[in-house]
C-alpha cells in the first residue's frame, strides 16, 4: 500500500510540472504561429490521444495520417516526463525529415530568432509562474507562521556561530539595528537583508547587552552549511527510515521522537549524530516518543557510526500567525519564488565548483517520490509548496546551457542571433544527441544513487 501511495504521489508531482513546463512550450509555439503536432504527457508510444481529424483513438497513429497542421493529444506509455513536437524543430525526436527542405511559414525554424526563444523560453517560464501561484495562495489560505522566540537553546560544535562567540542562553534583539522579533528573522537577516555584509549582532546574556561583530567572510554560503544556532524549544524528529539499515531492522519509523540516548537528552540532529557515530558497533538504547506513548528501542550503529535514519528538527515552542489579504499574499509570493531560485543556483554552483558532493546533493525520482509523499502527509499546502520548490528546482536546471535541456536551445539560438545564420542542421542534431546520452547516464546514476547511495 505504502508503495502504491508513493507513486501516486510522485505521478501526480511530475505529472503536474511537465504539463504546466509543456504548456508554457505549446502556448508560446501556438501564440508566435507555429505548428505543434504533438503535446504528449509521458514518454515512449502512444497509448490514447485525441486530435481533430481522428478523435478520440487508441494505440499509434498510422503513418500516412496528415493532421492538417492539428496537434494530437496523447498519453504516452511511460508516465514520466513530456514534450511538444513543435513543427520544424530539432529537438529529442532528433527528426531529419526537414533536412534539405525549405522552411515552411509555420515551422519553428521559419520564424525569427526572438520568437524562437520566448517559445524555448516559456517552459521555465511557466514553472516560475507556477510556483509564484502555490506561495500566493499558500500565503493568503495559511499566512505567516514564525517561531515566537530570538533565545539561542544551542550553538553547533565547530559552526561558524562558535566561531562568532555566540552562546545558548543568548537572545538576539537585533542585526544591523534591524530588531530582531522572531527566529525566521534572523535567517533573513543573514541571508536576504544583509546578504554580503559585516554583521552587528546585538544580544542579551545573563541580563547584559552586547554586541558581537561578525565579519562576512565567517558566515558560510546557505547552501553550504548552517551557521550554526538553533533556537529553544526544539525536538530531534526522525523524517526517514532507510531500508535495511539498523534503525528499520531495530523498529524505529518516520516521526518517531528521540527523547534521549544513553540516557543522554537530545534536543536536534546534531545531538543525535553525535552521539551515535561515538558509538561505531556498540548498541546504544534510543527513547524515543512514538504518538503518547514513550519506549526504549535498542539499535547497533554500523562500523561507521550510521543507523540510516535522517533525522530533522522540530520547534514545539510558541509560534503566532499573520494573516495576509489576497493583493498582500503575492509580492510575498514572488519573493519566496526569487529566494528559493536563488538557493537552486547557488546550490548548483556549488556542485560546479566541487564545494558539495554530487551524490548527496542530487536527487532522482525515488528520493522525490518519498519527499512528495512526506510533504502530502503532512498535508495540502506542505506537498504543494514542495511542488513549488521542485518546479523552480526544474526551471533552474531547464534553463542550464547544456545541450538538450531548454538552455542548451537558447545558447544554439544565440549563436544565430550573433552570427546571422544557423547551426548546420546535421551539427543540431548531433549536440541533441550528445546532450540526450549524457542526460541518460545522469539519469542512470541519480537512480542508483538513491536506491545504493
Amino acid at each position: 500500500m505504502e508503495f502504491i501511495s508513493t507513486t501516486l504521489y510522485f505521478l501526480i508531482t511530475i505529472g503536474v510540472l511537465v504539463f504546466v513546463h509543456e504548456l508554457g512550450h505549446f502556448l508560446a509555439a501556438i501564440s508566435c504561429g507555429m505548428r505543434a503536432d504533438v503535446f504528449a504527457l509521458g514518454m515512449g508510444n502512444r497509448v490514447l490521444g485525441w486530435n481533430k481529424i481522428t478523435g478520440f483513438t487508441f494505440g499509434k497513429l498510422k503513418d500516412d495520417i496528415e493532421l492538417q497542421g492539428n496537434t494530437d493529444y496523447r498519453l504516452a506509455a511511460f508516465p514520466i516526463g513530456g514534450y511538444v513536437k513543435i513543427s520544424g524543430m530539432v529537438d529529442e525526436s532528433l527528426d531529419t525529415e526537414y533536412q534539405g527542405t525549405e522552411p515552411q511559414p509555420w515551422e519553428y525554424r521559419a520564424k525569427p530568432v526572438w520568437q524562437r526563444m520566448i517559445v524555448i523560453s516559456a517552459g521555465v517560464i511557466m514553472n516560475i509562474i507556477l510556483a509564484v501561484g502555490i506561495f500566493w495562495g499558500i500565503n493568503y489560505v495559511q499566512g505567516d507562521q514564525f517561531m515566537q522566540t530570538t533565545e539561542i537553546g544551542m550553538v553547533i560544535p565547530e559552526s561558524p556561530a562558535v566561531k562568532a562567540g555566540l552562546q545558548s542562553g543568548d537572545r538576539i534583539l537585533s542585526i544591523n539595528e534591524k530588531k530582531i522579533e522572531h527566529w525566521e528573522a534572523i535567517q533573513t537577516a543573514i541571508y536576504f537583508d544583509f546578504l554580503g555584509d559585516d554583521l552587528s549582532v546585538a544580544i542579551e546574556r545573563n541580563g547584559v547587552h552586547q554586541t558581537i561583530l561578525i565579519p562576512r567572510s565567517d558566515i558560510p554560503d546557505i547552501s553550504e552549511t548552517t551557521f550554526g544556532i538553533v533556537p529553544t524549544h526544539t525536538e530531534a524528529l526522525i523524517n526517514e527510515v532507510l531500508f535495511g539499515k539498523p534503525a528499520e531492522k531495530a523498529g524505529l519509523l518516520p516521526n518517531d521522537i528521540i527523547v534521549s540516548i544513553n540516557g543522554q537528552k537530545v534536543f536536534n540532529q546534531d545531538h543525535v549524530i553525535k552521539i551515535i557515530r561515538a558509538n561505531p558497533e556498540k548498541e546504544v538504547a534510543l527513547l524515543i516518543k512514538r504518538g503518547d506513548e514513550l519506549k526504549t528501542i535498542l539499535v547497533t550503529p554500523s562500523p561507521e557510526g550510521l543507523i540510516g535514519v535522517s533525522v530533522g528538527i522540530r520547534y514545539t515552542g510558541p509560534i503566532v500567525t499573520i494573516q495576509y489579504g489576497l493583493f498582500e499574499s503575492f509580492p510575498k509570493g514572488v519573493r519566496q519564488t526569487i529566494n528559493a531560485t536563488q538557493l537552486f543556483a547557488r546550490s548548483i554552483w556549488q556542485l560546479i565548483v566541487g564545494k558539495a558532493e554530487f551524490s548527496k546533493s542530487v536527487g532522482g525520482p525515488v528520493r522525490i517520490a518519498q519527499m512528495a509523499t512526506r510533504s502530502a502527509e503532512v498535508g495540502v499546502l506542505s506537498f504543494l509548496a514542495f511542488m513549488a520548490l521542485l518546479s523552480i528546482s526544474l526551471a533552474v536546471m531547464n534553463i542550464l546551457p547544456f545541450p538538450a535541456l531548454d538552455g542548451g536551445h537558447l545558447i544554439v539560438l544565440l549563436y544565430e542571433a550573433i552570427t546571422r545564420k544557423p547551426l548546420p542542421h546535421i551539427i543540431q542534431i548531433r549536440i541533441q544527441q550528445v546532450g540526450m546520452a549524457i542526460l541518460l547516464g545522469f539519469m542512470i546514476f541519480v537512480l542508483y544513487n538513491d536506491i545504493f547511495g
